[in-house]
């Protein structure tokens, strides 16, 4: 039903980035009950057994763990400075294996990503993709996806079974924290939009339009909404 509800010919698709809407529709009906059936009633599970300080120690974890990626990233970017940072924090952080923030500096680094750095050598964004699981994303926010994760050293190291243990559950972990993080924001777009489909699409696009990398990059100044959008669309995990 959500999938017939989710057609759309191809005379009206409603945004020219989006040039495989249909199938999108399709991919994100799927994405719909997956998240009905599995991803929300875990993350409410999570929200409420949970407490702040286990949530806390999770993002935490998940965090160190993409500072690997933001090491290489910036410094094809030229911030050398966040490099730095970043290879600190995940050497420090590394002693309890990020669960712990032991320099005492939330937000000291700044994430990123091979997706902004083919977007400072002015890759075109491409087209918009509804990727199954994994939500929405451009092609060449996917492909940098593909290489943060390859690229991670992380995904490299042979630490034993705990180590092998820890790395397979971030992958879940990181959904399911990501899902309880925003959980009223996503059950806004999903309950009360008109077009659930139309709308995650158009907070994708704003969620981009500051990021390093973009036209509006140098330009932007810091909005609360822009707070709400990153929360909602940025990679938890590499």
């Amino acid at each position: 039903m959500l999938a017939a509800c989710s057609a759309t010919p191809d005379a009206e698709r409603s945004d020219l980035r989006d040039p495989f809407e249909n199938t999108n529709r399709d991919i994100f009906a799927f994405n719909m009950g997956v998240d009905s059936y599995v991803l929300e009633p875990v993350a409410k599970g999570y929200k409420s057994t949970v407490p702040d300080g286990g949530r806390r120690a999770i993002d935490n974890h998940l965090e160190w763990a993409s500072m690997p990626s933001t090491a290489l990233n910036s410094t094809l970017q030229g911030e050398f400075e966040n490099a730095a940072l970043a290879t600190i924090h995940f050497a420090i952080n590394g002693l309890t294996l990020g669960f712990a923030d032991l320099t005492e500096t939330p937000g000291a680094v700044d994430k990123r990503s091979f997706d902004q750095t083919l977007a400072r050598a002015n890759v075109p964004d491409g087209h918009y993709l509804m990727v199954p699981v994994l939500g929405p994303h451009s092609s060449r926010n996917l492909l940098g996806r593909v290489v943060d994760t390859v690229t991670n050293p992380l995904s490299m190291i042979h630490a034993g079974n705990v180590g092998n243990a820890v790395r397979t559950a971030q992958i879940p972990a990181g959904a399911v924290a990501f899902r309880a993080n925003n959980f009223a924001a996503i059950n806004d777009v999903k309950y009360n939009s008109i077009d659930p489909y139309a709308r995650t699409r158009s907070l994708y696009f704003q969620s981009r339009a500051g990021k390093p990398g973009s036209d509006q990059d140098k330009n932007k100044t810091p909005s609360l909404a822009d707070d709400q959008f990153d929360a909602f669309f940025d990679e938890k995990i590499q």
